[in-house]
């Protein structure tokens, strides 16, 4: 189905800046332009991660046929009942200050206690955030004006790399965040233990200490991913993985560890590091079953599919579809 219609976002953060004035678009856009450009010669991550979600999103967007304008400020005064995106860092409170009926998100949700006095300028009638167990730090304040609203995958950007040769067998993902000189050799040591003993080769990347280009070159050249996380909201660095068809063996106890998040959320919320997930990607495991889950997950290798997972549930055109009717219903409340 092709949607001909517009949708207005609003964007601020370091890549764009919501200008609120003659000509502030254009300045915006020679932003990004230098920003970008200054960057990609450093070698350095070109987008932040709710810029590179607002990218996305904008691109599934205009894959339906939509007719997407970011920071559009006249248009949307001049049509305050039509409903709005906004998107992006902190600021963006402070700078979109429209009348329009809006969707929130990607971006920073404010936690329950701050939340009225910071989006007091909007009329924001639903907030999103990446998947449904974090929407319930904001479910007491908020019932169901808080929804999920993943970061799709575009898979053009993570071809299929199931059956390039290889020469890892494994790629250990360390991003264990709490508590590293406990848990990495409870979790992290043991499993290089396992590797070890089953004569397989590894390499470990660290969240935040690698490039791009170097993700991409371990999925190129490994098997599988060995992911390590206490918990996440979505995780991206697993579903592009899983895109290029490499299975995942994700450590999940499922409780959440963040000492802030702990005291906001409700008892008994399970916190997966795996929020989207089926039998076709991978397997999961405990500090219990480290060795046990990784053979069976190795064992049952070839049976893993899990670029059909990824593009039946995070593609672009899905996010896409989910995200206008948030508009529409941000449009009748």
């Amino acid at each position: 189905m092709v949607y001909k219609r517009r949708v207005d976002l609003f964007y601020h953060g370091f890549e764009e800046k919501a200008l609120d004035r003659p000509f502030g678009r254009l300045q915006s856009r020679l932003h990004l332009t230098a920003r970008t450009a200054y960057r990609r010669l450093r070698h350095r991550q070109l987008y932040t991660g709710f810029y590179t979600a607002f990218r996305n999103l904008r691109h599934g967007l205009e894959r339906l046929g939509v007719d997407v304008h970011v920071n559009d400020f006249s248009y949307a005064r001049k049509n305050p009942n039509q409903a709005i995106g906004i998107a992006g860092f902190p600021q963006v409170y402070n700078k979109v200050r429209l009348p329009n009926p809006a969707v929130f998100g990607p971006g920073y949700v404010p936690r329950p206690d701050e939340l009225d006095e910071m989006t007091a300028s909007q009329n924001i009638r639903i907030f999103t955030q990446p998947s449904e167990w974090y929407c319930e730090i904001w479910r007491e304040k908020l019932g169901d004006r808080i929804q999920p609203m993943f970061v799709p995958i575009i898979m053009s950007d993570w071809p299929d790399l199931s059956k390039t040769s290889k020469r890892h067998d494994v790629i250990i993902y360390d991003k264990i965040r709490w508590n590293r000189d406990a848990m990495v050799p409870r979790i992290l040591g043991r499993m290089q233990e396992r590797l070890h003993m089953q004569g397989l080769s590894s390499v470990i990347l660290r969240y935040g200490n690698h490039q791009l280009g170097d993700f991409k070159a371990a999925l190129s050249s490994s098997r599988a991913m060995i992911f390590l996380c206490e918990h996440e909201t979505q995780g991206l660095a697993y579903q592009e993985a899983m895109a290029s068809g490499i299975p995942i063996l994700a450590w999940n106890e499922g409780t959440l560890v963040d000492p802030v998040e702990k005291k906001l959320v409700p008892n008994g919320v399970f916190a997966p590091s795996v929020p989207y997930f089926d039998e076709r990607c991978g397997t999961t495991f405990t500090e219990e079953s480290v060795e046990a889950s990784f053979d069976q997950f190795w064992a049952a290798l070839s049976q893993f599919d899990p670029r059909s997972y990824v593009e039946d549930n995070l593609s672009v055109e899905r996010s896409a579809y989910i995200y206008l009717k948030l508009l529409d219903q941000a449009g009748t409340r």
